[in-house]
């Protein structure tokens, strides 16, 4: 009975240690269809700035890579769970609990803005009354508008919840919905690939920042990724990435010193 125990205890997965040592898989989780941030590129390869940024983490600290997509909505269980060791995919750090989780450092500023077609007659926040707003479920967009926003979503005709931004999209080209509630560098990447056809409003509705989520106990292994995240700061990669993929550099967060 005792070396049943003893095996049954050799198979829980560990989840969490003080810190990953050369040559263990470390376990990236993030959305699928996130660009610019995580998504997936024209070769069938996963790429975007997070994970990009992650690849290069992992080279540093001798790591190799495993990417996890997962269920955006159901994220932090994903994370509680063992199945990933973070959660890195354009990530508002400021809606998840740090009681209860480990936060890195914020590496970019984020705005939520409102996305909709340039000939919509919606032209600023006020025009959103009595229409209908798309939002990815389960996203700091979709908590705000349930919570600390829910005054703004009051004044929607309805709010729609969706898998993934681009299911929101082709709702939005196809005008089942008037406009979505989304992060200013994925609206940016929408309107960078199908012209003036779509707009940003002006007017930003939160702002928020992004940074990487990892259990609460594994707060030694967030100082590992932080250590060499900052190496990739000051070599000028972190500023290299974030122009490939189309950022807006000034929402950079950390500064080389």
């Amino acid at each position: 009975m005792k070396k049943f125990a003893a095996l049954l205890i050799a198979l829980i997965p560990v989840l969490s240690t003080a810190c990953f040592a050369e040559g263990y898989t470390f376990k990236m989780g993030f959305d699928a269809e996130y660009p610019p941030y995580t998504y997936m590129g024209d070769d069938g390869e996963y790429t975007g700035f997070d994970i990009e940024m992650c690849k290069k983490v992992c080279e540093i600290n001798g790591w190799d890579l495993e990417l996890v997509p997962i269920n955006w909505d159901t994220k932090l269980m994903t994370l509680d769970s063992g199945e990933i060791d973070c959660i890195w995919s354009g990530l508002t750090i400021d809606v998840i609990d740090p009681e209860a989780y480990t936060l890195s450092m914020a590496y970019s500023d984020n705005s939520q803005m409102i996305l909709t077609k340039a000939d919509s007659g919606i032209a600023t926040l006020d025009d959103l009354a009595g229409k209908i707003v798309g939002v990815q479920l389960g996203t700091s967009a979709d908590i705000l508008l349930s919570g600390d926003c829910a005054d703004l979503a009051a004044t929607f005709g309805d709010l729609m919840r969706f898998e993934n931004y681009n299911v929101c999209f082709t709702e939005l080209m196809a005008g089942s919905i008037d406009a979505v509630a989304i992060d200013i560098g994925v609206a940016a990447n929408k309107i960078a690939e199908y012209g003036d056809e779509y707009v940003m409003l002006d007017e930003s509705w939160a702002a928020e920042k992004y940074g990487i989520c990892f259990r609460k106990d594994d707060a030694e292994v967030c100082a590992q990724v932080e250590e060499a995240f900052m190496q990739l700061v000051a070599d000028g990669t972190y500023i290299a990435l974030a122009e490939e993929f189309g950022l807006d550099t000034s929402a950079l967060c950390l500064k080389a010193e």
